[in-house]
């Protein structure tokens, strides 16, 4: 209940409970790469930060996977088993090479890279699938990409490394292990449900799939023992990561990363807060305040956080910042009348069942003299309110309100009054300037917007905010305090 953040490995189950019993946990690290054992949207939800070590057991991970291929060639496993027994069964163990032969990789990333090369050592031509890896990335580690369809017939080996999404559940399946070669062998060292145990067994006993060399299976330990009975099936107790070196170097990964974070240094293997990864850079922290403080600015004039919030990034230097500066200005939205603390972790999340929906567009095009840094813009459809910024140095500023200028930037930090006056009434300036004298407050600074409607938008920088503004409404037609 009184941590910071926790560090788990594979077999902690870190459930909704455990999020909701630890008040004050602001992170959780997985001293590995799945994140199964970690109830990811029940972390977001609270604005826990959620990461891993995706890097750290890839090279055990893709020397396990290579040294099933081996096993599945020459049957390695089960001839030491038959010697154990006393036999000497040259015959029964009769292999393959696997010179000349093809592996298809499906999953592109680190560890399927790691295998690919590895196996190509072997004289093994490499094909492979993924999404997201383009085709010239994969050639240059010699693997031809194809669609699945064309990879299924033309290949003698099938190794598995994605995440278990709902579009990887299931990848090999009876349809699939129809259309390959028969007495093709398949290994699974990613996420057991990636191939369909049902259907590898039926393939299995068909002789439609000659072997298969499984380290995770759907359920763990599996009870179901069909799979891991079959004499054509090698079988682990999810061994990828179990290596000395993996496990220290995962430890030591998640705790640098820890301490990276909570020192400001950076952030790592992030699973849940992409957009907190930008915010430690130098550059992306006032634009994430400038965000922030918009949308709280967007909140107090439009009176609401609902509807639809329109984020525009103007400028080339702004072009990819929309992924982390619109959950800046959800946060900002909700900051005022949250039940829990509004993060970048969750203000999307919340933003979404608060009925705030928050989209974003950019244009390279921006107005002088913003052009070199940019400007953020941000409105509520349907109605005429709206804010816009950019940053000076590193200091967010303010650039307009509901199309009233300012001719000089104004300050978006620390408690600010906000107030919207006619133009012919002058006396709002000293009356406010009299009553921070009464209350010891000190005027940091006083910016007008030009004339709109008959109507100017001033902006007062205050050393504390002002406990009672009583005095000053029947002066204003609207007036709120923010601390930025």
């Amino acid at each position: 209940q009184d941590c910071d953040g926790l560090i788990v490995r594979s077999a902690t189950k870190v459930t909704a409970d455990v999020l909701e019993a630890a008040e004050r946990l602001q992170v959780v690290g997985r001293a590995g790469t799945g994140v199964d054992n970690v109830d990811v949207e029940a972390a977001t939800r609270k604005g826990v930060l959620v990461m891993n070590t995706p890097t750290g057991n890839s090279l055990s991970a893709a020397e396990l996977t290579c040294g099933m291929i081996l096993c599945l060639a020459r049957q390695i496993p089960q001839a030491a088993a038959s010697m154990k027994e006393g036999k000497w069964d040259r015959k029964k163990y009769m292999g393959m090479e696997l010179n000349g032969k093809t592996l298809a990789v499906l999953g592109l990333g680190r560890i399927g890279r790691e295998v690919a090369t590895r196996m190509q050592a072997f004289g093994m031509k490499t094909i492979g699938y993924d999404p997201i890896i383009t085709p010239e990335a994969s050639a240059a580690f010699g693997v031809e990409q194809l669609p699945l369809e064309q990879i299924w017939p033309r290949c003698d080996f099938i190794t598995v490394h994605t995440p278990l999404l709902p579009s990887t559940t299931g990848l090999l399946n009876d349809s699939t292990f129809a259309k390959c070669r028969r007495g093709v062998q398949v290994v699974n060292c990613a996420r057991g449900g990636i191939v369909d145990e049902g259907a590898l067994l039926r393939a299995l006993q068909s002789g439609q799939c000659g072997g298969a060399a499984l380290d995770v299976f759907t359920q763990e330990p599996p009870k179901d023992r069909d799979l891991v009975n079959h004499p054509n099936v090698i079988c682990c107790p999810h061994l990828g990561a179990s290596t000395r070196e993996a496990q220290s170097r995962c430890g030591k990964e998640i705790a640098m990363q820890i301490v990276d974070m909570a020192t400001g240094k950076g952030l790592a293997g992030v699973v849940n807060g992409q957009a907190l990864s930008k915010a430690f850079a130098p550059q992306t922290k006032p634009w994430i305040a400038l965000a922030r403080a918009l949308g709280m600015v967007l909140h107090a004039v439009g009176k609401q956080a609902q509807g639809s919030v329109q984020v525009c990034t103007l400028g080339p230097p702004l072009r990819e910042a929309g992924s982390y500066l619109t959950p800046g200005v959800a946060a900002g939205m909700l900051a005022r009348g949250a039940q829990k603390e509004v993060t970048l972790v969750n203000a999307l999340l919340l933003a979404q069942e608060a009925g705030l929906k928050v989209t974003t567009t950019h244009s390279d095009v921006v107005p002088e003299p913003d052009g070199s840094t940019g400007l953020l813009q941000v409105a509520l459809q349907g109605t005429p309110h709206r804010a816009t910024g950019t940053v000076q140095g590193s200091t967010p500023v303010l650039r307009e309100i509901n199309a009233a200028s300012f001719k000089q930037p104004v300050p978006l930090a620390g408690p600010v009054l906000i107030y919207r006056a006619k133009a012919s009434e002058p006396s709002v300036l000293p009356m406010l300037t009299g009553l921070l004298g009464k209350v010891g407050v000190q005027l940091q600074f006083y910016h007008s917007s030009g004339t709109v409607a008959g109507e100017q938008w001033s902006v007062v920088g205050l050393s504390a905010p002002l406990s009672d503004l009583g005095e000053l409404k029947p002066r204003v037609t609207e007036v709120f305090q923010l601390h930025l």
